[in-house]
């Protein structure tokens, strides 16, 4: 069977694997990377071959991260069930599943910690001085204002003082400009009327790195993530708070909180606590929103 041409053997952006080994040198040969050309979803997978181990102690169940990773995804999603779109080549589409000796409610925060993870990935690339990455609570990544990774983790089984997570990571490097254009005719669909707030236009790493490619944003992403996963285990969000906060896109600026599209409250972006939560200074007063609960924008000006 002739290969798709979207999948050929030596098309220039599949990922090297001895460059690869060569800059993550650690995860690389201790970590179980599993790459395909095509899938529904890495953190399906992963959480399919997750829930097939044994619920034991973790070193035992999972003594390593996995890893799986696509070039494309049939059923990518983000938060809320969202679609997650790209063309291959143009995103770094990834799925990590890692035993982390925690119970569940040892978790919040996870999502956040990740994000500054993504951060140091990023401070290991050849970026141009003036690029702007920046944290969106809960789970996203910006680069100069627009969306450039996001970040979904879901949890696959929990036994006593361990629980195996799925963190799912995805980065676009290309084809941002293709990709507004998809999100600007899926929003038109889902909110013909419009809300109110400003949503986040996608963003590309090429933005900032014109040779952005897949081998190094993984290896960076990889040796990020060694570091990070076994910090949250030992200490939790804690950890990773005041690198968040320095990075935190939308500090001292106005924004809107949505429960299903529609607005629930507005105010002042404050920061947030030990858990993760979102702390607001809203008109009725101080407010601490759990990550999950609601989606987070900015506010434009009532008429």
């Amino acid at each position: 069977m002739t290969p798709s041409p979207s999948f050929a053997p030596d098309a220039p952006w599949r990922i090297d694997r001895i460059r690869l080994a060569a800059l993550a040198e650690r995860p690389a040969r201790e970590w179980n990377i599993d790459i395909v050309d095509e899938t529904g979803s890495t953190n399906a997978d992963l959480i399919e071959r997750l829930r097939a181990l044994p619920r034991g102690a973790a070193q035992d169940a999972l003594p390593a991260p996995v890893v799986r990773i696509a070039y494309s995804q049939t059923a990518g999603r983000g938060r809320r069930g969202r679609a997650w779109l790209a063309e291959p080549g143009n995103a770094l589409l990834m799925s990590v599943g890692y035993a982390l000796r925690r119970p569940i409610e040892g978790l919040a925060g996870l999502s956040l910690a990740v994000g500054t993870a993504v951060l140091d990935a990023l401070a290991r690339l050849p970026l141009s001085p003036s690029a702007r990455p920046a944290l969106k609570w809960p789970n996203d990544v910006l680069l100069d204002d627009g969306k450039l990774a996001g970040i979904l983790i879901e949890t696959a089984w929990t036994a006593p003082g361990v629980t195996a997570v799925v963190i799912g990571i995805g980065i676009n490097l290309h084809g941002a400009e293709q990709l507004a254009a998809q999100v600007d005719d899926a929003n038109r669909q889902s909110s013909p009327n419009g809300t109110g707030v400003t949503g986040t236009a996608p963003a590309a790493l090429a933005r900032a790195w014109p040779d952005a490619n897949l081998t190094d944003t993984l290896a960076a992403l990889l040796n990020a993530l060694d570091a990070a996963l076994p910090r949250f285990e030992a200490d939790g969000f804690r950890a990773f708070r005041q690198r968040w906060l320095d990075a935190h896109a939308y500090a001292g600026r106005e924004v809107a909180l949505l429960d299903q599209g529609q607005e629930v409250t507005r105010g002042i972006a404050a920061g947030v606590d030990d858990n993760g939560q979102l702390l607001i200074d809203a008109p009725e007063g101080p407010r601490a929103v759990a990550t999950g609960e609601l989606t987070l924008r900015l506010a434009k000006e009532r008429p």
